[in-house]
């Protein structure tokens, strides 16, 4: 079976590729990780601080939608009217929200 030269010298090139040096790899992940992911993170953090400071707590008006928090049948938990993952605060009942100890 004989090989094209042109693909004996691409057959080369690659493997020659293949045996280049890898050292200092993991130094450089380990650079990229101090200097870009951690500020990263240190950045996130702060934006969701002071999110947190600026967000009103308070409950929105309640308006009964004919078409939201319909109930067909009781769930089959607990008293029946609250779902499984219920927040009173912020999770109102068919007839509105429950009163908050806040």
């Amino acid at each position: 079976m004989s090989v094209s030269p042109a693909a004996l010298v691409a057959r080369r090139a690659l493997a020659a590729a293949s045996q280049s040096s890898h050292e200092g790899g993991g130094r450089t992940w380990k650079i990229l990780s101090f200097v870009l992911a951690l500020p990263g993170v240190a950045v996130c953090m702060a934006n969701c601080y002071m999110k947190m400071q600026s967000h009103s707590h308070e409950q929105p008006e309640f308006v009964a939608y004919p078409h939201l928090r319909l109930r067909t049948k009781r769930f089959p938990w607990g008293d029946g009217n609250h779902s499984l993952f219920h927040n009173a605060h912020t999770n109102p009942l068919p007839d509105g929200y429950e009163t908050s100890h806040h």
